[in-house]
């Protein structure tokens, strides 16, 4: 907003002589009045400019946080690209899109920048890499977000299925897909899919996850099943009697045959596995 001058905001400062009567009077009395009012006035746009001024500062939008390297961008890719393969099915294409730092940072300057994965950190999906100042005047540790996709060949529905579907094997095409588009699983394999049931509806060209299948039930309460318990480079089984239902991811407690009693998981027909 452009600003007036004095004369314009506050009215003219020079004295009234249209009613000069000689006797250093005015229109409105002694021109020294006229002068008193003026400078009230000019105390007025003072304040009000020192308003404007600091008004102003909190306006301003904030500066850019300054680009990282392009060095530095590739160790950050490299490093979360490694760690993401770890976890992802062979073959698959890895792709790390990085993101932008926090516009409100001021970095100081570095010469080495230190590019880690923080602790408990999943590299999938939406994720980060931490970045540190480890040779510069002041040090600084920073998190640059990443996205992370994880491209391979997975089943895709072909058609729009409901919930409660049973699934066969003509609704299904290997198509590559991002793995890590969401955080439930994908199923990989087509062929231990058939004859599952949908625990919620799939669309039409959606890789069918963990999350959208019923568990399956591999026993009942009261059957015989097989132990077999799991250590370090070993594993021993044993016969025992299911005390509930052997529901898919979910444990289960079974008596065996000494009577004692263990927890493991149902991970198939009539089997638990406990570990020890």
């Amino acid at each position: 907003m452009a600003l007036r001058g004095f004369d314009g905001i506050l009215g003219s400062a020079r004295p009234d002589i249209s009613a000069n009567n000689g006797d250093n009077t005015g229109l409105f009395g002694p021109r020294k009045l006229v002068h008193v009012v003026t400078l009230q006035r000019v105390n007025i746009l003072l304040q009000s400019v020192r308003c404007l001024a600091i008004g102003s500062t909190l306006v301003l939008p904030p500066a850019l946080a300054q680009p990282l390297p392009e060095a530095t961008l590739a160790q950050a890719q490299a490093l979360v690209a490694q760690a993401s393969a770890a976890l992802a099915p062979a073959g698959a294409r890895i792709v790390v899109v990085p993101g932008v730092l926090d516009a409100r940072l001021r970095l100081a300057p570095c010469e080495q920048v230190q590019p880690y994965l923080p602790t408990g950190t999943r590299p999938w999906g939406a994720s980060r890499v931490g970045l540190r100042c480890i040779q510069g005047a002041r040090p600084w540790n920073v998190s640059l977000p990443v996205t992370v996709r994880v491209l391979a060949p997975a089943p895709v529905a072909n058609v729009p299925l409901p919930a409660g579907a049973v699934i066969d094997a003509t609704q299904w095409t290997l198509t590559e897909t991002d793995w890590a588009a969401e955080a439930s699983p994908v199923h990989g394999n087509a062929d231990n899919l058939v004859g599952r049931t949908l625990a919620r509806a799939v669309a039409a060209g959606q890789p069918l996850r963990a999350a959208d299948l019923r568990p399956r039930q591999w026993f009942a309460a009261g059957d015989m099943v097989r132990v077999v318990a799991v250590g370090s480079g070993f594993a021993v089984s044993g016969e025992g009697q299911a005390l509930s239902a052997g529901v898919e991811g979910q444990p289960v407690r079974v008596r065996t045959d000494n009577g004692r009693i263990v927890s493991g998981m149902p991970l198939g027909e009539r089997r638990v596995e406990v570990a020890l």
